[in-house]
């Protein structure tokens, strides 16, 4: 049995909101990149171009990507071979977020009841922490600070297995049109596929914690992810709304199994800074 203090989880969330909130993964700057040259309008090369300077003065000056910070999706896999001492779980996780937010002088966003008093919590705790135990002897973070500007406009939806790809397909690109500009495009879109009508939105946003260079290891799932962008990126809502050919850098699918009567879908939609973090202990 191997001991780890929670405090070692703390201390890595508070380092890791601080990162994340002023620094591009790397393969979304490669992205944001290709998607400059890949725009012939005026108007929307501008604002790729305008992305990429921002991406390099929030870095420089370690100012917020976005001054929605976001709320605080926190995954953490244990193994069972674990055994977390000095305090509760969440308590070190919602301390690692508040410590991270409120030191690093970032947005707190996150309210206390969601339909009326909406007391802000001053701190963006809590964080919303799905947790599962796993074989071995380490404990795995994933962190990602998600902006609800692109989540408002997020959807599920139940199909059935009749409709098939083709309703999966039609299904995410009714939701990107309905996103169109207000989601803040170029998009990084997640999709979940399967499991049950709660488990298939968890789906759809652990899928934007993939690097963006990675496909489905499931080649015909690879598949549909590109389909599914081209598609996409036909709309021409483009970069900002400004009707480019950049109107999302990728599409990443995550799917589960499911009932036989059934077949859930999930988009979750993402801006293009798409702010996630893992870690290990």
């Amino acid at each position: 049995m191997r001991e780890i203090n929670v405090k070692k989880i703390t201390e890595m969330l508070k380092q890791a909101c601080g990162a994340i909130a002023v620094d591009y993964a790397p393969d979304i700057i490669q992205a944001l990149r290709k998607g400059s040259e890949n725009e012939t309008g005026e108007r929307s090369k501008a604002a790729m171009d305008m992305l990429l300077k921002n991406a390099e003065t929030a870095s420089k000056d370690r100012t917020p990507i976005c001054q929605d910070t976001g709320m605080a999706i926190v995954w953490l896999k244990i193994g069972q071979e674990v055994h977390l001492t000095g305090g509760a779980l969440n308590h070190a996780v919602n301390q690692g977020i508040a410590e991270g937010y409120t030191e690093n002088y970032l947005r707190a966003s996150v309210v206390d009841d969601p339909l009326y008093d909406r007391r802000n919590t001053t701190n963006n705790t809590p964080a919303v922490i799905h947790t599962e135990i796993v074989p071995g002897d380490k404990v795995s973070i994933e962190l990602m600070a998600k902006g609800f500007g692109s989540e408002n406009k997020s959807a599920v939806k139940m199909l059935t297995p009749a409709d098939g790809e083709k309703g999966v397909i039609d299904f995410v690109l009714d939701t990107v049109r309905k996103a169109g500009p207000n989601a803040c495009p170029p998009f990084i879109i997640g999709v979940g596929i399967g499991g049950s009508f709660d488990s298939v939105t968890e789906l759809s946003k652990h899928a934007l914690m993939r690097t963006i260079s990675a496909s489905h290891p499931d080649v015909r799932y690879a598949a549909l992810e590109k389909k599914m962008l081209d598609q996409v990126n036909e709309l021409h809502i483009g970069p900002m709304g400004f009707h480019g050919n950049t109107t999302a850098l990728k599409v990443q699918i995550e799917e589960a199994p499911t009932h036989i009567a059934g077949m859930p879908a999930a988009v979750n939609m993402c801006c293009h800074a798409c702010r996630h973090w893992q870690g290990e202990i």
